[in-house]
Order: structure tokens, then C-alpha cells, then sequence
């Protein structure tokens, strides 16, 4: 129901945009909200942030404003961009629906690489 998609290959202090195609529910349906979740080599996974059913977006902290998260509701897509990137940022990338305090569904996630 999910799909990311976008570059593998980031070279260090670009910008890395994915995008998520939702093929099953909207995303302007007023239960769900939309994340991004990543996973770095050995670590455990790290919430990225959400956009919710009115567009309106949070965020986690720890990424000091480098995350944005949109949305194209005419391709029922949400998008993530992750500025200045650096190696530390090579991770698995998942977009998922969130219900409540859940992630109920997820993508199978994208490897993302920052490297010159």
C-alpha cells in the first residue's frame, strides 16, 4: 500500500527527496497521518516526522529543522527532504501510516546512501 521511491546515491551537504505513493486509503483521511522512519547501519529505528490529514506537519527534534515533509494530494503522494545531508544519514528510509500512537502499515523501505 506503500511505495518509496527516490535516489539511492546523496552526495554529502545535498539534499535527499523521496517520495511515498499511497495506493490503498487517502491521505487526507481524517484518522491517518503519514511518517517517515528511518534506520541507520546497527541502530535501532529513528521517527523522522509526520504529516497529518490537514497538512499540517511535526517533526523530531534531533534533526534541527534539515526535515520537511509535504504532501500531493491530487497523486495521493507525501514527500520527505532531508537537507545538508552526511554520511550519518546513509539509512534504510520508510515511509509508513500511522493510526493513533501506530504505525500500522509500512513500505519496504529504501536504502539511501551519502557518499562522494
Amino acid at each position: 500500500q506503500l511505495q518509496e521511491s527516490g535516489p539511492g546515491l546523496v552526495k554529502p551537504s545535498q539534499t535527499l527527496s523521496l517520495t511515498c505513493t499511497v495506493s490503498r486509503g487517502s491521505i487526507t483521511t481524517g484518522y491517518w497521518s503519514w511518517s517517515w522512519i528511518r534506520q541507520s547501519p546497527g541502530k535501532g529505528l529513528e521517527w523522522m516526522g509526520v504529516i497529518n490529514f490537514d497538512d499540517s506537519t511535526h517533526y523530531n527534534p534531533s534533526f534541527k529543522g534539515r526535515a520537511s515533509i509535504s504532501r500531493d494530494t491530487s497523486k495521493n503522494q507525501f514527500s520527505l527532504q532531508l537537507s545538508s545531508v552526511t554520511p550519518e544519514d546513509t539509512a534504510v528510509y520508510y515511509c509508513a501510516k500511522r493510526y493513533g500512537a501506530s504505525h500500522e502499515d509500512w513500505g519496504q523501505g529504501t536504502l539511501v546512501t551519502v557518499s562522494s
